[in-house]
């Protein structure tokens, strides 16, 4: 009987922990989704803050659940989703993306990939205003970064040196955030 309620208790637990983690912040995240045609599952997510102001939800699918960044490095496909939990400009996005490549890649690195940025950066920009709520996926497949905005293709950026660059920004070795790398890796 004791054994029987623990492992009641511990499936209740378990049961807990995996609604805990498709939901983040007050946004409800899927815990699959499909890009390339493959099935990938929710690794891990967080709230992006900047001073006292929530951002957005960074989420990260994977083909399969990993903490080790060399691995989420490795050949795709993956998925980096923002959930938006503010009002954001194009601009103010594409800033903190250009940031984000600076401070989290060596500065060879950041140069290798400026054709790439700088295409990126003009797709980011041509969403002008993004409204809290908005959705923007960041999926890379057959070699590209496809950008995706509320569910509809804005481009595509080839190169796997540049997606290599943008996933750092948050789970490289200094990433934007901290505590939001922990919880993408599912910590």
């Amino acid at each position: 009987m004791k054994m029987r309620k623990v492992t009641v208790g511990g499936f209740a637990l378990m049961v807990a922990f995996a609604a805990i983690a498709a939901d983040v912040g007050g946004v409800k995240l899927d815990d699959k989704t499909s890009v390339g045609g493959q099935e990938l599952v929710l690794n891990g997510a967080g709230i992006r803050t900047r001073a006292v102001f929530k951002v957005y939800v960074g989420s990260l699918y994977l083909p399969a659940k990993t903490a080790i960044v060399e691995s989420v490095l490795a050949k795709g496909p993956r998925r980096i989703q923002l959930n938006l939990l503010r009002d954001l400009s194009g601009d103010q996005l594409s800033d903190a993306v250009n940031d984000g490549l600076k401070e989290s890649n060596s500065p060879a690195d950041v140069e290798a990939v400026k054709g790439e940025t700088d295409q990126f950066i003009a797709i980011l920009k041509s969403m002008g205003a993004l409204k809290e709520g908005s959705v923007i996926t960041l999926d890379f497949v057959d070699g590209a970064t496809k950008i995706g905005f509320n569910a509809a293709p804005k481009g595509s950026v080839p190169g796997e040196a540049f997606n290599r660059a943008l996933t750092k920004i948050w789970v490289g070795d200094k990433p934007v955030q901290p505590d939001l790398k922990k919880a993408m890796l599912g910590g």
